[in-house]
């Protein structure tokens, strides 16, 4: 599983770069705070719910979470269903708004 870090998806946000992005947080995290990309919840994840990202399987998908662990997981499960550059955010939204005071 390949990795980037909050810094490098930023800089290519504010660059206007299109990126696809996946939030694999609860609803009541997203609603919280969130940095935008389609939304799907681990859990469905898991149970291979994913259907409307299924045309991302040969493009990079960058997966995050509130710290990384679950994004992790995640993008092992989508390695295993066939998508084939999944990055994991490391740190997530807690180190997003740590290092943005966002």
């Amino acid at each position: 599983m390949t990795t980037i870090t909050v810094e490098e998806l930023k800089s290519r946000l504010d660059a206007g770069e299109q990126v696809n992005l996946v939030d694999v947080r609860e609803d009541h995290e997203r609603a919280e705070f969130n940095i935008g990309g389609i939304h799907i919840p681990l859990g469905k994840v898991q149970s291979m719910q994913v259907e409307e990202i299924e045309d991302w399987k040969d493009d990079e998908v960058i997966v995050y979470c509130r710290s990384g662990n679950r994004s992790g997981m995640a993008s092992l499960f989508m390695e295993q269903i066939g998508f084939k550059n999944v990055v994991n955010l490391t740190g997530g939204m807690l180190g997003w708004r740590e290092k943005f005071n966002q």
